[in-house]
């Protein structure tokens, strides 16, 4: 057991938000953290992290026991640069590279060969360092920063970037990486799948699968929680609920517990109906009145259970007023930069769009996603290309930024101002639908939370009945309970959508076709995400397969046919360099293994000269490391 967390309860103010609840983390637990927003799952993280004390309760770990804690858009602060905050995960381990380094140069200080004795004992300090400089993974402190820095995003970066010059979400980014470095015995992560792209997304998911560690993960990733918790703990009502199994298992036992204590309640409920009745009938007969006094006291020692309910939860639907053209949309070979001095950020971009369609757009991060939805809606100029709208289109836009909300507004004002031609009454009850009832609609838009801001954007993109919809990142903010009714809602809309999102299980629900941009143009897939992937695993094998069966042009590729065979056959190169760059990577690093286990060992420490010859060996195999690790860094940036 690495924690244990009892009867843990917080209030803020008169109001509880955790009442009594306990968990018990094991080695290798990973742990899922689920609930609506405000149900207490930051709070509870908090505590295990020793941030706050609870109210009542306690936490119990070993001393030694090392936490790593991610809070929610928790980014790195401060002047330093990307490599001085990724080398301060490794304190311990510089320590003992400086010690190192100055014991090197001891060893090599001809004065020191005057004393046999002290320099032998030199020597055995410099093998007994060494080893544990190995064991403690410092020969491979560079290459793991280097490993981690791209897997998060941040391979493009030079090293001497200061993070304060890093965005908000770039920040956080940076502080999980440098987390992950450190490799706590137990991670505690809240939210940390907000602001990573796909393809971030799915290193982090990989990365966490072999994580040697626990962790307890805070997220509404539905997809990301199917692929690396293997239970689920759900904090609802003050409560915890612990459950084996992913997030789609969770919701199938959840199912199928609330489905059976509907059971035992209805099956109480009848049992008590039928002695009611009896007692009622019997206990005026002289004959039966003992047994009716018998069954009432039966009836009063029972232990009656609570109607099984079920949370609160939005309702809402998306209408349309009128239908629009068959033709909705063209995109035509454009490019766009958020300011005009910029590089654009994409190019060439061209997709269609037919009435109905469900076109998700999909790319890393700061490609353009969000800038292509703004100049669709004429909110930024197009740098080249054109936009061609169909006849009949009315238009929805979701930001994911909130930037249409007045924050002076209470949550009542923000709407009604909207839509000031429908009665009070009417808003209202839109609100209500949205779970904004009673005094909650006079709150300010400013002191909402990112989930209550999205319910209101919601409720105003619901009343406009727009028959086109451009929605960036919807679900952002939203609890798992309000994902859900917005997909439902969303499959229900008989209108087109246009979307960008990084939740891939709302991606799988709601997308018939994806557009993937890049920086020099898009590809086009049928299908939702899912598809999109197994279509790309399709061709890749389909190219290794024909790799050495591919008969090269007689004649200058002219056709797109033949672009695509070309772009295919340099594919195929670069991966093959790229193999090639990770098994020299591989064969360097056994081989610098092997001299730092030679020069551990008690014979070299009494022999100086084949010390002196190993290390430089050593040295040389980390040379050309170093520059295999550049050249396998700028293939995968291709």
């Amino acid at each position: 057991m690495l924690l244990q967390a009892s009867g843990i309860s917080k209030h803020y103010g008169a109001t509880p938000v955790l009442e009594g609840i306990s968990l018990q983390i094991n080695e290798r637990d990973r742990i899922g953290l689920v609930g609506v927003n405000g149900a207490g799952k930051s709070t509870f993280l908090r505590v295990l992290a020793g941030e706050i004390v609870p109210d009542t309760g306690s936490v119990s770990k070993p001393r030694e026991l090392k936490i790593g804690y991610l809070a929610q858009n928790g980014g790195l602060q401060g002047h330093r640069t990307i490599q001085e905050e990724m080398n301060s995960a490794f304190g311990p381990l510089l320590d003992q590279e400086k010690a190192l380094q100055e014991l090197e140069t001891r060893i090599a200080d001809p004065r020191e060969l005057d004393n046999e004795q002290r320099y032998e004992a030199l020597l055995a300090q410099y093998a007994d360092v060494s080893e544990k400089f190995r064991e403690n993974g410092g020969y491979e402190m560079n290459n793991r920063i280097r490993s981690i820095l791209h897997g998060m995003g941040f391979g493009d970066f030079p090293p001497d970037t200061e993070v304060a010059s890093l965005s908000g979400g770039q920040r956080t980014r940076l502080a999980l990486a440098r987390l992950l470095l450190v490799q706590p015995e137990l991670l505690l992560l809240d939210e940390p799948t907000n602001h990573l792209d796909i393809q971030t997304l799915t290193w982090l998911e990989q990365y966490l699968r072999s994580y040697a560690g626990a962790m307890v993960i805070v997220s509404h990733d539905r997809y990301f929680l199917d692929a690396t918790v293997t239970s689920v703990v759900e904090i609802e009502r003050h409560q915890a609920t612990r459950y084996t199994g992913n997030y789609s298992r969770f919701m199938d036992l959840k199912a199928a517990a609330f489905s059976q204590q509907l059971k035992l309640y209805e099956q109480q409920r009848k049992e008590i109906s039928r002695m009611e009745d009896f007692i009622q009938r019997n206990i005026v007969r002289a004959s039966t009145t003992r047994r009716a006094q018998s069954r009432r006291n039966a009836l009063e020692r029972i232990e009656r259970l609570e109607k099984p309910g079920t949370l609160r939860q939005a309702s809402f639907s998306f209408m349309t007023e009128r239908r629009s053209g068959k033709e909705v949309l063209r995109v035509i070979r454009c490019s766009a930069a958020p300011k005009q001095e910029m590089t654009p950020l994409f190019r060439n971009v061209s997709f269609e769009v037919k009435r109905g369609e469900r076109v998700a757009l999909l790319g890393p991060n700061g490609v353009g996603k969000t800038t292509l939805l703004r100049a669709l809606m004429d909110q930024l100029p197009l740098r080249d290309g054109a936009i061609e709208w169909g006849v009949g289109i009315s238009l929805g836009y979701y930001d994911q930024e909130q930037r249409n909300l007045n924050p002076a507004n209470t949550v009542l004002e923000e709407v009604w101002s909207a839509y000031p031609h429908l009665p009070e009454a009417e808003i209202r009850t839109v609100l209500g639908n949205f779970l904004f009832s009673g005094e909650d609609v006079r709150k300010k838009v400013s002191s909402l939370s990112g989930g209550e801001k999205a319910r209101v954007a919601l409720s105003k993109l619901m009343l406009l009945k727009a028959n086109v919809m451009l929605l960036d990142e919807p679900t952002n903010h939203l609890d798992l309970m309000s994902r859900e009714v917005l997909e439902a809602a969303l499959e229900e809309y008989d209108g087109t959508l246009v979307f960008v999102s990084h939740d891939r299980y709302f991606l799988n629900r709601i997308a018939d076709r994806v557009v993937e941009m890049s920086a020099d143009g898009a590809e086009h897939f049928l299908g939702n995400y899912d598809d999109m992937v197994a279509k790309k695993q399709q061709m890749e094998e389909w190219a290794a397969t024909n790799r050495d069966s591919a008969a090269a042009p007689s004649e200058p590729a002219v056709t797109s046919y033949e672009a695509e065979k070309q772009a295919k056959r340099e594919d195929r190169a670069r991966a093959r360099k790229r193999e090639q760059a990770e098994a020299d990577i591989a064969r360097l690093e056994g081989e610098i293994a092997e001299l730092e286990e030679q020069m551990a060992s008690p014979g070299m420490a009494i022999d100086y000269v084949l010390l002196r010859e190993t290390q430089a060996e050593a040295e040389k195999k980390r040379a050309e490391l170093d520059e295999v690790y550049q050249v396998w860094e700028a293939l995968m940036e291709d």
